[in-house]
């Protein structure tokens, strides 16, 4: 490929030394380059060829390897750092949905989110559902609430409605409860509840008491997508996560992916060259009772590695068997679990001695010292963790012994920003003291333990990255309060090194991926703003305009759009994705007078609103000089 001279590099001689075979496929120059390595950790310039960085330094350390096939690319100054790594991804799983759900992640009105809903509600064909999952908590909207049932009614009076909330709740409108099958005779499954009214009618809320399966289960209800449409759909969500400078993720399972079946997709696409983010996935048993059945299949077909740098492999888990599962609905109480040790026993057992490794859904430190107990016995005998890799997911509550003891059994620690979207009802229960160490990310640091960063997404937290690294290194929530203190923030570079190399060390790849050094994998990122500069409240806003991984430019957008090859288009076309996009793009925080504006506009709205609405009911009308009676006996 012909490649245009760019502000001073140009094609070099072809020589015995420089030949177009051995020349660059792709030079990334003019940047702040963040290395993340000590030994250089800034640059200006990044070679590639084969998908492998060849030359990380200035313009003159690049330019011998840059031939008449070169691709140059200018950054334009901008910073460039590591392609992102989420340690905690449910990105198979996303991707089969992706394009039938509506995202509110980002959208920093109710009022907005209602617009959408409704929007979509009108281009939804019959049959189908609009289903919001995910990505976005009332504490984001400048209304601080939830939708309420009669408002999903009027914006849907005939399209199933599914509204998804953390794992505390589900809103369903009239036409889903028709859909789903909900009588006054369905009676509450168990850790569940299905909200009734008083002549017993399920009112359209579910909630999880404390566990997510009722509302996970009904979701399972609404239509899915043949297989052509789930590859595609998978592609557009990867293409989302490169737009945020995702280049890999560690996909952690969870309820309803079944193995083989669910993983076929990001398979075939891995087959055919199409992947455009690296998957390291886990394999988690679905079938209560039957765990110990389905890993003594899996560990004699399958070995953690197998696969290849875009799709392998990294063990079992986040649940290796169901009864040792707590529940991170902060809404509710701590979950108290059964006895569960001797299964859970059997089937760590099971996994070590096949060379397994494994990490696990552990929210409280109730269930930490009691996991740790079985492993600190395995390791008496000589067998725990035999040089297998294995850590805690979540671990919001950790007590510092724990920690210790995970440490001493050479574990590590995933960290995800739920806390981003659940913090507010995690103060309520727990406390604001509880709440400035949940988790204690700089406490698993000082004792030297490997720490993964991610988000949980997608029916959580948001996918978007940048909102964890702003939690990571500012302590807040999406509602802007301070949940952690400064002691337990980290730096921007140390929580981008959790978000790049910990994610690394979390597959056995610390060699070959989380760093731009030469011999790694040729994975970066150019962003939209400065990173390790931009006011704190602005992190969350950064979005990347270059996404390279493997060498391949796989996203691109403002100078560099249209660098990226075309992906075909969203189907179906009534897709919420088609009309809407994915994440919500918001004024940057220092755009302080557009924000102020926006919101109150929102305000005054939503004001509106409820004036129109008392006035239906009587309880407003205007005095003889313009001004409001109110005849509300609240307010008396």
């Amino acid at each position: 490929m012909s490649s245009m001279p760019v502000a001073g590099i140009r094609p070099g001689p072809t020589t015995s030394n420089h030949s177009p075979d051995h020349a660059a496929d792709l030079v990334v120059r003019n940047a702040k380059v963040y290395t993340g390595d000590p030994l250089r950790p800034r640059a200006s310039a990044v070679a590639v060829r084969a998908g492998l960085i060849t030359a990380v330094g200035d313009d003159a350390d690049v330019l011998p390897q840059v031939g008449p096939r070169t691709r140059v690319v200018d950054a334009l100054g901008r910073r460039a750092v590591p392609g992102l790594n989420d340690s905690h991804l449910h990105v198979i799983r996303g991707g089969l949905n992706y394009v039938l759900e509506l995202r509110w992640d980002g959208v920093r009105t109710l009022r907005r989110a209602l617009a959408m809903l409704r929007a979509q509600a009108e281009r939804t064909p019959p049959g189908q559902w609009v289903r919001v999952v995910g990505g976005w908590s009332a504490d984001q909207f400048a209304e601080r609430r939830l939708p309420t049932l009669a408002e999903l009614n009027a914006a849907a009076p005939d399209t199933p409605v599914f509204v998804l909330h953390l794992y505390q709740s589900a809103l369903l409108n009239r036409a889903a409860l028709r859909a789903a099958g909900f009588t006054r005779d369905t009676p509450d499954p168990a850790g569940g509840q299905i909200v009734r009214a008083h002549d017993g009618e399920p009112t359209g809320l579910l909630l999880a008491a404390p566990g997510a399966l009722l509302l996970y289960s009904t979701l399972a209800k609404a239509p899915t997508l043949d297989e052509a449409d789930k590859a595609a759909s998978t592609r557009h969500f990867l293409r989302e996560l490169n737009r945020f400078g995702l280049t890999s993720a560690i996909d952690a399972a969870g309820g309803f992916q079944s193995f083989p079946e669910n993983y076929g997709t990001v398979t075939e696409l891995a087959k055919s060259g199409q992947l455009t983010l690296r998957i390291a996935y886990h394999l988690f048993p679905q079938t209560a009772g039957q765990e110990l059945d389905d890993l003594r299949r899996w560990v004699e077909t399958v070995r953690p590695g197998d696969g290849d740098e875009w799709l392998r492999l990294n063990g079992a888990g986040e649940n290796l068997t169901w009864a040792a599962a707590d529940f991170e609905n902060f809404s509710e109480p701590r979950p108290e679990l059964g006895p569960y040790e001797a299964g859970f026993e059997q089937a760590v057992r099971l996994l070590t001695e096949h060379g397994w490794g494994f990490r696990l859904h552990a929210s409280y430190d109730e269930t930490i010292r009691r996991d740790l107990a079985v492993f600190e016995r395995l390791a008496a005998e000589g067998l725990f963790p035999g040089g297998n890799r294995w850590l805690f997911d979540h671990a919001e509550t950790v007590s510092a012994a724990s920690l210790d003891r995970i440490a001493a059994l050479g574990g590590a620690v995933s960290v995800q920003n739920r806390m981003s979207f659940q913090g507010e009802a995690f103060v309520r229960r727990y406390g604001a003291a509880a709440a400035a160490g949940a988790p204690p990310v700089r406490a698993m640091l000082e004792r030297g333990l490997t720490v993964g960063a991610g988000t949980d997404a997608t029916r959580v937290s948001s996918y978007n990255p940048w909102v964890a690294l702003h939690w990571l290194a500012s302590g807040r929530s999406v509602s802007g309060r301070a949940l952690r203190p400064a002691a337990n923030r980290l730096s921007r570079e140390e929580a981008l090194e959790l978000y790049t190399l910990g994610g690394a060390r979390l597959t056995g790849e610390e060699e070959v991926k989380g760093r731009l050094k030469v011999g790694c994998y040729a994975d970066l990122t150019v962003l939209s703003a400065d990173y390790l500069t931009v006011p704190e409240a602005d992190i969350p806003h950064i979005e990347s305009v270059l996404t390279v991984v493997g060498g391949r430019i796989v996203y691109g957008a403002q100078e560099h759009e249209g660098l990226a090859p075309e992906l075909p288009a969203v189907v179906p076309p009534w897709s919420p994705v088609a009309r809407f996009g994915g994440y919500q793009a918001s004024p940057v925080a220092g755009l302080s007078g557009a924000r102020q504006a926006e919101q109150l506009a929102a305000a005054v709205a939503d004001s509106a609103e409820q004036r129109a609405w008392r006035a239906t009911r009587g309880q407003w009308a205007p005095e003889a000089d313009g001004g409001p009676v109110l005849d509300d006996p609240c307010f008396l």
